[in-house]
C-alpha cells in the first residue's frame, strides 16, 4: 500500500486513524436547505426588470419624455423610500437585491401618461412604506405593492387615474378614451382596432398598451424559468372563455379583452409575483382561473372599465387558503380523522 509505505516509520494504528479521518472530511453534514439555485433575489430582479424594458421602451416610445419622466420618478420614490425605511429602523436587506426597483417600474407602467409627477411619487412611497414594509419587507407582504398603490391612487384621485389617458404621440393634447373604455360604452370597433391593440397604438397606461411587448417579456421570464405557465395561461384562457360565454360567443370581442386593458401586464408581471402567488402549480391554475373570472365580471357587469389589479388584489388575501388545500401530502402522512 503506497500511503503506508511512504510511512514506514508511523505506527499502523495511526495510519489507519489518519485515512478514516480524510474519508470523513469528505462528508459535510450541516442543517437544510442543502440543495442551493444559482439564481439569487438580485438576479430574478434583474431578469424581471429586463423583460420589462420592451413594454416600458415602448411606452415611452408613444408618449414621450413625461412617460420617462413619471417612469423615473415613481422608481427612484420606491427605491429612497426603501433605503430609508431599511435604515431608520435597522432592518436586514438592501436596495442592491433590485426588489424596490421592480416595485417602482411596474407602479409606474400602471400611470396614466399625463399623470402629474408627485403621483409616481406618492405611489411609490405608498407601495413601500405601506403595503411592503409594515408586513416584513421582502417576501412577507400579503398583496402586490405596485397594485395597492395605484389602488390607492385611483380611490384617492380618481379623476387624475381614470381621465389622463390621451392618443399616441400627443400627450399634450385632449383626453381620449382607451379600448376598454369604448368597449364598455360598446364603441369600439374590434376589427379595425385590434391590431392596434396588439401592437400598442393604443391610449392607455405607459406599460399596458403593447400587448406583443409584454409577451416578449412573458416568453423571456418563462424560458428563464423565473416564472412559471400556470398563472398567466390559466388567467388569459379563462378571459378568453368568459368574454366568450359571456358576449354572445363573440370571438372577436374575447380577443379585444384579451388585447386591451392591462390584462398581459398583470397576468405575466404583477399576478405571478412570488410573495404574493400560490406556491403549488394547482394553487396557481386556480389563482389564474379566479382572477379571470373576476377580471371580466368587472369589465361587463361593474362600473369600471378594467378590472385586472383589482382582480390580482381581491385573489391575494386567499392565495393562503390556495396553499393550504393545495399543500402535497408528505409521504407517510396518514390523514387523521375527521
Amino acid at each position: 500500500m503506497p500511503y503506508v509505505r511512504a510511512q514506514e516509520n508511523r505506527a499502523p494504528n495511526d495510519i489507519w486513524e489518519d485515512l478514516e479521518r480524510e474519508e470523513l472530511m469528505k462528508l459535510t453534514v450541516s442543517s437544510s436547505p442543502h440543495i442551493f439555485a444559482r439564481q439569487d433575489t438580485s438576479s430574478i430582479m434583474r431578469d424581471v426588470l429586463i423583460a420589462l424594458m420592451p413594454a416600458a421602451a415602448f411606452g415611452v416610445y408613444l408618449f414621450g419624455l413625461r412617460a420617462l419622466a413619471l417612469l423615473c420618478i415613481s422608481t427612484a420614490a420606491a427605491i429612497l423610500t426603501e433605503y430609508i425605511i431599511l435604515k431608520l429602523f435597522k432592518r436586514p436587506g438592501s436596495i442592491t437585491d433590485l426588489s424596490a426597483a421592480v416595485t417602482g417600474l411596474l407602479l409606474g407602467m400602471n400611470l396614466p401618461p399625463t399623470a402629474p409627477w408627485w403621483i409616481a411619487a406618492a405611489g411609490g412611497v405608498f407601495a413601500i412604506a405601506i403595503v411592503k414594509q409594515p408586513f416584513g419587507g421582502l417576501g412577507s407582504n400579503f398583496m402586490n405593492p405596485a397594485l395597492a398603490a395605484r389602488g390607492f391612487l385611483v380611490a384617492s384621485w380618481p379623476v387624475i387615474m381614470t381621465a389622463g389617458f390621451v392618443a399616441p404621440h400627443a400627450v399634450d393634447a385632449v383626453s381620449s378614451a382607451t379600448p376598454m373604455m369604448l368597449l364598455k360604452a360598446g364603441q369600439l370597433d374590434i376589427q379595425s382596432n385590434l391590431w392596434n391593440m396588439a401592437w400598442g397604438n393604443v391610449g392607455g397606461c405607459i406599460g399596458e398598451t403593447s400587448a406583443i411587448a409584454l409577451l416578449i417579456g412573458g416568453i423571456y421570464l418563462l424560458v428563464r424559468r423565473i416564472i412559471r405557465w400556470h398563472i398567466p395561461l390559466s388567467y388569459i384562457a379563462t378571459v378568453f372563455v368568459m368574454s366568450l360565454l359571456l358576449g354572445g360567443f363573440d370571438v372577436m370581442l374575447s380577443l379585444a379583452h384579451v388585447l386591451g386593458g392591462g390584462l398581459m401586464l398583470g397576468a405575466i408581471f404583477m399576478a405571478t409575483d412570488y410573495s404574493t402567488s400560490p406556491v403549488t402549480p394547482r394553487g396557481q391554475l386556480m389563482m389564474g382561473i379566479g382572477c379571470g373570472i373576476l377580471t371580466v365580471v368587472i369589465r361587463m357587469y361593474g362600473g369600471y372599465p378594467e378590472g385586472v389589479s383589482y382582480s390580482i388584489l381581491l385573489m391575494n388575501i386567499v392565495v393562503p387558503l390556495f396553499d393550504r388545500f393545495t399543500k402535497p401530502r408528505i409521504y407517510g402522512e396518514v390523514r387523521r380523522n375527521a
